[in-house]
C-alpha cells in the first residue's frame, strides 16, 4: 500500500463522519465562578453525566410519582437505619411522604435500640479480633456496643409477654405496629408508622436480634407464633388496589424483590428508582438492573425508571432534598 494509500485510510478511520443530532442535551457541569448554589448544583447533577445524570433522573422520577400521588413503596436494608440515613427515613414516614415500608429485622431493631442509647462512629480498619473483646459490634465504620442489645432484651422481651397474652398469632406488620406504639418516641421511624398508618413489612422478621430473643421465648411460650401469610396478602392487595405506584429501593436483597416481587401484581409499577451496587452478572434479584423486572411484570413497560450506583448514604439525602423538601419553608 502506498503510503498516499495509507494516509487516506487513516484519516477516513480515525476522522470518520458521524451524525451529529440537533436536537441533544450538552454536558456540562456546574460553574463555581457563579458562587455556591446548592440547589442549582444539584440541577446540574442531571446535565453532568455518568451517575450525577442518573441521580438527576432519580429525583426527576420521584417527583413525578409524588405529582401523581403514587402509593409509594419506600425499602432499606437494615446497614441504612444503622446509619444516619434513620433520620431521613424518619422525616419521610413523620410528614406522610411515603405510604409502604419494607425493610429487614435489623432495619427495624436498630430504630428502636437508637431510642435508648445512639450507635458510635468507628472506624473501618479497627482490628476485629480486639472490638469482640471489648464487646463492640462493627458494621462498617459504625460500632454497636453489645450493652445496646442487652439494653433493647429489656424493652423486647416484655413487650413479647404483653402481645402474647392477648394473641398468640401475630403477623409481622402488626407486630412492627405495636413496636412504634410501645417505644413511643418521636426520633423512632416506627412510631411515626404507627402514629400515621403506615404499613411496615418485614419478612425476614426472625433474622437479626428479635429473632434470636424469640428463640429464646419460644422455650417459655411455645405457643407464640409469629404470621407471615398474613403480611403477603396485605402487601400484594396494596399494590393490586392502588391506582399508581412508585418504588424507591435502597439496598437489594429480599427488601428489593420483595418490592418488586407485589408490584408484579399489578403488572408492575409505573416509577421505579434502585439505588445500589449490586451486579447483575450473576442472575441475580439484587443486581438485575430495572429492564430485567419489565420482563417480570414487575415494572411496567412504559415506567420511568433509573438504578443509581453509589453509596446511600450520600445519594439518598440529596434526593430528598430536591424531591421531598418544601423549599416555602425555609
Amino acid at each position: 500500500m502506498k503510503e498516499s494509500e495509507k494516509l487516506k485510510t487513516a484519516k477516513a478511520n480515525i476522522l470518520r463522519d458521524s451524525d451529529n443530532p440537533k436536537n441533544y442535551v450538552a454536558i456540562k457541569g456546574y460553574d463555581f465562578s457563579e458562587g455556591l448554589d446548592y440547589d442549582k448544583l444539584l440541577d446540574s447533577f442531571s446535565t453532568t453525566g455518568f451517575q450525577a445524570t442518573n441521580l438527576g433522573k432519580a429525583i426527576e422520577i420521584i417527583k413525578k410519582m409524588r405529582k401523581e400521588k403514587c402509593t409509594i413503596f419506600l425499602g432499606y436494608t437494615s446497614n441504612m437505619v444503622t446509619s444516619g440515613l434513620r433520620d431521613v427515613f424518619r422525616y419521610l414516614v413523620e410528614n406522610k411522604m411515603v405510604d409502604v415500608v419494607v425493610t429487614t429485622a435489623g432495619g427495624v431493631e436498630e430504630d428502636l435500640i437508637k431510642c435508648i442509647e445512639p450507635f458510635m462512629l468507628g472506624d473501618f480498619n479497627a482490628d476485629g479480633a480486639a472490638l469482640r473483646e471489648r464487646g463492640i459490634n462493627r458494621t462498617g465504620n459504625i460500632f454497636v456496643p453489645n450493652e445496646r442489645y442487652v439494653e433493647f432484651e429489656k424493652f423486647f422481651l416484655p413487650f413479647l409477654e404483653e402481645i402474647n397474652k392477648k394473641s398468640n398469632v401475630n403477623s409481622v406488620s402488626d407486630i412492627i405496629n405495636k413496636l412504634g406504639e410501645k417505644i413511643n418516641n418521636k426520633e423512632s421511624i416506627y412510631y411515626w408508622c404507627h402514629k400515621n398508618n403506615i404499613p411496615v413489612f418485614c419478612p425476614a422478621f426472625t433474622d437479626g436480634s428479635m429473632g434470636d430473643m424469640i428463640y429464646f421465648f419460644k422455650y417459655k411460650h411455645p405457643e407464640f407464633k409469629v404470621d407471615i401469610a398474613d403480611d403477603i396478602k396485605k402487601i400484594n392487595d396494596l399494590a393490586i388496589t392502588s391506582k399508581k405506584t412508585g418504588m424507591i429501593i435502597l439496598g437489594s436483597g429480599m427488601v428489593k424483590h420483595h418490592i418488586c416481587n407485589a408490584n408484579m401484581f399489578r403488572n408492575g409499577a409505573e416509577y421505579a428508582v434502585y439505588i445500589n451496587n449490586a451486579q447483575e452478572f450473576d442472575g441475580s434479584d439484587s443486581g438485575a438492573n430495572p429492564d430485567e423486572a419489565i420482563s417480570w411484570g414487575k415494572i411496567a413497560a412504559e415506567a420511568k425508571h433509573v438504578k443509581v450506583f453509589g453509596d446511600a448514604t450520600i445519594i439518598f439525602p440529596l434526593i430528598v432534598a430536591k424531591a421531598f423538601v418544601d423549599k416555602t419553608k425555609d
